[in-house]
C-alpha cells in the first residue's frame, strides 16, 4: 500500500499539471463559442486567434442563430483576461480594446457567486459606428441608421441573483448626426439615451431626449428586474412634417402628427 502512494501522487500531479496547462493555453475559440451561446448568436467572435487569456477576433453582430443579417466591427477587438481575488472572492478581470472605437481598453470585472454573478464596467468613454446595429436584424436592418454613437459611464454594474437582475450606476449613450435610409433628410438629429439605476438596485429609469434636429424624440421608461417598459413620442420639427411622414409611419403608431413609441 505504501509503495502505491507515491505512484498515486505522481498521477494526481500529472492530471493537475495537465489541467493547469489546458487553462493556460486554452485557445481563443473557446471564448468565441461561449459568447455566441450566451447571446443566442447575436454576438459572434470570428477568426479568433491567440489564447483564452490574450487574443483577438473579428466581432460580428447578427440577427441570431440562422440569420443572414450581419455587420462587422472595423478592425475587430483584442482582449486580455486575468483571474484574481478581491474582497474574499474570485474575480476575473477583462480588458477589451477595439482599435476603431476605444481610446483606452474597456475594463470589466466578472464575479461569480452562488446562484448568480455580476459584471462591472469601470468608468470609460468610447465611440462606435451606428451602422453596426444593422447586423442585429429587425428593426435595425429596416432603419439602417448611420451616425456616431458615444457610450460613457462613471461605472456600471449588472448583477444576476436567482434569476433576478439588479443594476448599479448609469450609462449614457449619445447618438450624433443620425441618418436613416427611410428619410432623404440628412441628418435627422442628435439624441441622448440615459439609463440610471435606483439606489435600491432593483429598478432603473430610461430617458430619451433630443439634442437637436428635424426629428424630435422624447421618452421615459423603467427597467424592473429583467423587464423594460418604455413610452415615447416622435414628431417632426415645424415645417418638416411632409419630409418625415414616411419615417414617422414606420417607427411607431401614428397619433395625428406624432408617432407613439412603445416597448414592453
Amino acid at each position: 500500500m505504501e509503495s502505491a502512494w507515491p505512484q498515486r501522487m505522481a498521477w494526481m500531479a500529472a492530471v493537475l499539471g495537465l489541467f493547469i496547462a489546458l487553462l493556460l493555453f486554452a485557445p481563443a475559440r473557446w471564448l468565441s463559442g461561449t459568447i455566441s451561446g450566451l447571446t443566442s448568436g447575436h454576438v459572434q467572435l470570428l477568426n479568433a486567434r491567440g489564447s483564452l487569456w490574450s487574443g483577438q477576433a473579428d466581432l460580428m453582430l447578427t440577427g441570431g442563430t440562422g440569420s443572414q443579417t450581419r455587420a462587422a466591427l472595423p478592425q475587430g477587438i483584442r482582449w486580455h483576461m486575468r483571474p484574481g481575488w478581491e474582497h474574499g472572492a474570485p474575480v476575473m478581470r477583462l480588458a477589451v480594446l477595439a482599435p476603431c472605437c476605444t481610446p483606452a481598453p474597456l475594463n470589466l470585472s466578472l464575479r461569480p457567486s452562488l446562484g448568480g454573478g455580476s459584471v462591472a464596467l469601470a468608468a470609460s468613454r468610447s465611440q462606435w459606428p451606428a451602422d453596426i446595429l444593422i447586423g442585429l436584424g429587425t428593426p435595425w436592418n429596416t432603419l439602417r441608421l448611420e451616425g456616431r454613437l458615444q457610450l460613457e459611464t462613471e461605472g456600471f454594474t449588472a448583477r444576476w441573483q436567482q434569476g433576478r437582475l439588479g443594476l448599479e450606476g448609469g450609462l449614457g449613450l449619445d447618438a450624433f448626426e443620425v441618418a436613416s435610409r427611410l428619410s432623404t433628410l440628412r441628418p435627422l438629429g442628435s439624441y441622448r439615451l440615459e439609463l440610471l439605476a435606483s439606489d435600491d438596485g432593483h429598478t432603473a429609469t430610461l430617458a430619451l431626449s433630443t439634442h437637436s434636429g428635424a426629428l424630435q424624440l422624447q421618452g421615459q421608461g423603467q427597467w424592473v428586474g429583467s423587464r423594460l417598459r418604455f413610452e415615447g413620442v416622435a414628431e417632426a420639427a415645424s415645417g418638416l412634417e411632409t419630409a418625415l411622414a414616411n419615417l414617422l409611419n414606420i417607427i411607431g403608431r401614428r397619433d395625428g402628427s406624432r408617432s407613439l413609441l412603445s416597448l414592453g
